[in-house]
C-alpha cells in the first residue's frame, strides 16, 4: 500500500536514532592539546586574563582537595568522600559563571563548588563526618552561603532545586538555581520530575548532568539507551546541550549563556558535560578496576582538564610550574588549618544528634534526649 513521503519519514525509526545523534554536537573551545578551536567562542565567553587564572586556581584547589581528602580518608580522619579528579572543569569552571545570589544544589561529589562560594573547608570536613556544623552554610565571617546540603539520594536535588528556582522566579530575583547530578542521576525519577516542573513553570534553573562514564560501577551505556543524556531535557521542553566537560572555557561559556537565558524568564536549560571520573566512586572500598580497564583510565588521564587549561594559560604567559607550586602550597596550608579546626570542634553526643534531627523534637525524642543527657551521652 502506498504511503506518503512524509509519513514514511515519520515511521523510519532508524532515521530517528541517527537524527538524535546528529542533533547534539559537542560545544568545545579548547581541544585536548590546549589549543583554541573556536576563537569567537572564546571572545563570547568574555573571560579576562584574571578570570582565566581564577578558574585555573579553582580547578587546582579542587584537585588538591581531592588528593588530601583521599589521604585523610585512608587514615580514618575523613568521613564519606567521593573523588573529583577529572571533573574539575565540569564543576569549577561552570560554577564560576554563577554569583553569590545564585543557589547551588550539589550532589555528594560537588563539595568543591560550595567551597568556591565561600564555604570553609573545615565545615566540609565536618560534613563528611556527619557533624551538624557541617550543614551550616556560612562563611568564616558569618555571611550566608546560598547552598543546599550535598544530596546523598541520587538525583533528589533536581526536585528540590525546581522548587527554589520557582521561588526565585515568583520573587523576580535576578538569580538562578544551578544543580549538579551524574549520569546515573539522569536515570532517576526525581530527575524527570524536577526538569518537567521547572520547565512547566519556566523556573530559574540551570541543570547539569555530569556524564563521567559510570554510575558507581554501571557504565553509562548500560543504564540508558539514550544517544545523549541531553536529549532527556527535550522531553520536558527545555533547551539542552552537550559540552566538552574537560574544556574549562566551554564549560564557563555554556553556564554563562544558560544563566542569562534562565534569568531572562525563558525557563531552565539542561547541560550534559562529557567528562570522566578518574578515581573510585568513593573511598568506601570501591575498586574501579573491577568494572573498567587501567588502559581506559590512563587514556582519560591524558585528557584531564588541568592539562589542557595549563597548556592554554602557559601559552598566554599567565601560568607556570612555579605559580602552580606556590598556589598548591597555599592551598595545602589552608587545608592543614582546616583539619586542625575540624579536629578541635567538640564531638557530638547522641543527644545532640537527636536535637538536630527535627526542628521541634517529638515527645518521644524529647524523652530520649532527656535520658541520654542524664547519662552524659
Amino acid at each position: 500500500m502506498a504511503i506518503t513521503k512524509t509519513n514514511a519519514q515519520i515511521l523510519d525509526f532508524t532515521a530517528q536514532l541517527v537524527a538524535q545523534d546528529e542533533e547534539f554536537p559537542m560545544l568545545q573551545v579548547l581541544n585536548n592539546e590546549g589549543k583554541v578551536v573556536d576563537e569567537d567562542g572564546l571572545k563570547r565567553s568574555e573571560l579576562t586574563d584574571d578570570d582565566l587564572v581564577k578558574i585555573m586556581k579553582n580547578m587546582v584547589l579542587s584537585r588538591q582537595l581531592d588528593i588530601r581528602s583521599t589521604k585523610l580518608a585512608k587514615q580514618g580522619r575523613f568521613g564519606f568522600f567521593a573523588p573529583t579528579a577529572g571533573q574539575e572543569a565540569s564543576q569549577m569552571a561552570s560554577a564560576y559563571a554563577f554569583n553569590d545570589e545564585d543557589w547551588i544544589f550539589p550532589g555528594y561529589r560537588d563539595i568543591p563548588e560550595i567551597i568556591a562560594k565561600g564555604w570553609p573547608i573545615w565545615k566540609a570536613i565536618l560534613w563528611s563526618r556527619g557533624h551538624q556544623l557541617g550543614n551550616e552554610y556560612t562563611t568564616e565571617d558569618g555571611r550566608e552561603v546560598k547552598s543546599w546540603f550535598p544530596q546523598i539520594i541520587i538525583g533528589a536535588q533536581y526536585v528540590e532545586a525546581a522548587g527554589v528556582a520557582l521561588g526565585l522566579k515568583k520573587r523576580s530575583k535576578d538569580a538562578v538555581v544551578y544543580v549538579y547530578t551524574g549520569d546515573g542521576g539522569s536515570s532517576q525519577g526525581d530527575f524527570y520530575e524536577g526538569i518537567n516542573f521547572a520547565s512547566a513553570y519556566k523556573a530559574n534553573a540551570v541543570f547539569f548532568v555530569q556524564n563521567n562514564g559510570y554510575a558507581i560501577s554501571t557504565p553509562r551505556n548500560l543504564q540508558t539507551a539514550a544517544q545523549h543524556l541531553a536529549a532527556k531535557g527535550w522531553a520536558s521542553g527545555i533547551p539542552s546541550i552537550v559540552v566538552d566537560g574537560n574544556d574549562a572555557v566551554a564549560m564557563y561559556l555554556a553556564a554563562k549563556e544558560a544563566r542569562a537565558w534562565a534569568t531572562a524568564g525563558n525557563g531552565p536549560v539542561l547541560i550534559e558535560t562529557m567528562t570522566n571520573r578518574l578515581e573510585p566512586h568513593s573511598t568506601a572500598g570501591d575498586d574501579p578496576l573491577r568494572y573498567r580497564t587501567q588502559g581506559d583510565i590512563d587514556e582519560w588521564w591524558k585528557k584531564e582538564p588541568l592539562i589542557r587549561m595549563r597548556i592554554f594559560l602557559e601559552g598566554k604567559k599567565l601560568w607556570s610550574e612555579e605559580i602552580e607550586a606556590a598556589y598548591i602550597a597555599e592551598v595545602d596550608a589552608e587545608i592543614d588549618t582546616a583539619i586542625t579546626t575540624a579536629d578541635n570542634v567538640e564531638k557530638q553526643k547522641i543527644s545532640d544528634y537527636l536535637k538536630h534531627t527535627l526542628e521541634v523534637p517529638s515527645q518521644v525524642m524529647q524523652e530520649q534526649i532527656a535520658k541520654f543527657e542524664s547519662e552524659g551521652k
